[in-house]
């Protein structure tokens, strides 16, 4: 069965090449960015470039910095987990392993969540996510590399498995936050910085993106970036990305997932997340879940096996033992809706509007805008 799956353009950048490439502008050798005596990578938490193009009239100083070429894509799932490993790592999910929001433990059926896991189910930092992350790679090689983020996330599960060996710099107002990386750039030759600013993601999911609230955290961060361009060193680059965008899902588009759904029948779990979902079948009943899911949802979602979006490259190559973590369903949602499995108690995460995971351009294509000596 053809899955009709969206395809990116043949020299599409991905957001698994940024880093990478300023850490290689850093010796001069990136074919992205030219050569720079330090950089910052900053990640603009659920700026999708559509949405940025919507609501170009609050982002005045981000949207003169690029057009409509200067993107990437985030990988799959276009979830935060997963995008921001793949970005601190280099490498897919199916190398590094957090592939979707909520994943299955192969050896207890847990559903952990990818983000604080680690600490309610003790995931370990070191071997559940599985790639190098190049912060941990700067003791040895010399090259200082800085965090500067909310002082929350500063020891947590997740920065360990993705920034260790980093030095963690925090301040909770997004300006400062531009202001200490600036600095930082400027006053260690060698340095790649990472600058990560969470606010507008967490506005877009408890209000939606086409609210005014986000418009107005839009134009703080807009704002902000401005400062960080103007505090630049001379011989500093910095390239502003996101790890996903996102679409609003009112709540009369959600599908809720009943006792009595014939779309739970056989079903053992359901991870991932709203617009992306793991579905783990039962021992024995992988076919019939996925009959069902297709002749039900195939109007709305990509329904496919585990085997097609592993073959398709989905998840990039995936190793071995990545390879259980993955939904024996998958299904991405491809319209305005939102799946949920309505039978635990707790309907809190049902009161989110702006949603992302899937394949729609909407949530996967994401700014990359240069400043500095990577704007020339």
């Amino acid at each position: 069965m053809s899955l009709s799956l969206p395809a990116d353009p043949p020299h599409a950048r991905s957001l698994t090449g940024v880093v990478t490439e300023s850490l290689a502008a850093l010796d001069g050798g990136s074919s992205w960015f030219r050569p720079a005596r330090s950089a910052i990578v900053c990640v603009v938490d659920g700026l999708g470039a559509l949405n940025l193009a919507a609501r170009r009239g609050h982002a005045r100083f981000l949207s003169a910095a690029g057009g409509k070429r200067d993107v990437a894509r985030s990988v799959f799932p276009s979830t935060t987990a997963a995008s921001l490993t793949s970005l601190l790592t280099g490498t897919d999910p199916g190398q590094h392993g957090i592939v979707g929001y909520r994943v299955r433990v192969p050896e207890t059926g847990e559903l952990p969540d990818q983000l604080k896991g680690w600490e309610t189910h003790g995931l370990d930092p070191l071997s559940w996510q599985r790639a190098q992350p190049y912060s941990a790679l700067a003791p040895e090689s010399g090259r200082p590399f800085f965090v500067v983020s909310r002082p929350e996330y500063e020891g947590t599960g997740f920065t360990a498995a993705t920034l260790r060996g980093a030095e963690f710099h925090s301040a909770g107002d997004l300006e400062e936050r531009a202001q200490i990386a600036a600095d930082l750039a400027a006053r260690h030759p060698g340095a790649l910085v990472y600058l990560y600013a969470p606010d507008l993601d967490t506005i877009g999911h408890r209000l939606g993106w086409e609210s005014d609230a986000w418009s107005a955290g839009l134009e703080t961060v807009d704002a902000a970036l401005r400062t960080l361009a103007g505090q630049l060193a001379p011989s500093t680059g910095a390239v502003i990305t996101a790890d996903h965008g996102m679409v609003d899902v009112p709540r009369h588009r959600h599908i809720l997932l009943g006792d009595d759904s014939p779309l739970v029948a056989g079903v053992a779990a359901i991870g991932g997340e709203p617009r992306m979902l793991h579905v783990y079948a039962e021992p024995g009943n992988e076919a019939a879940v996925l009959e069902a899911w297709r002749e039900s949802e195939s109007s709305r979602a990509w329904v496919m096996s585990r085997a097609e979006a592993v073959d398709a490259g989905l998840f990039g190559a995936v190793d071995a033992d990545v390879l259980p973590r993955i939904g024996d369903v998958l299904v991405a949602a491809r319209s305005a809706v939102a799946y949920y499995d309505d039978r635990p108690s707790d309907k809190g995460a049902q009161n989110m509007v702006g949603q992302h995971g899937s394949l729609t351009p909407e949530e996967r294509i994401v700014p990359l805008l240069r400043l500095g000596v990577f704007a020339g």
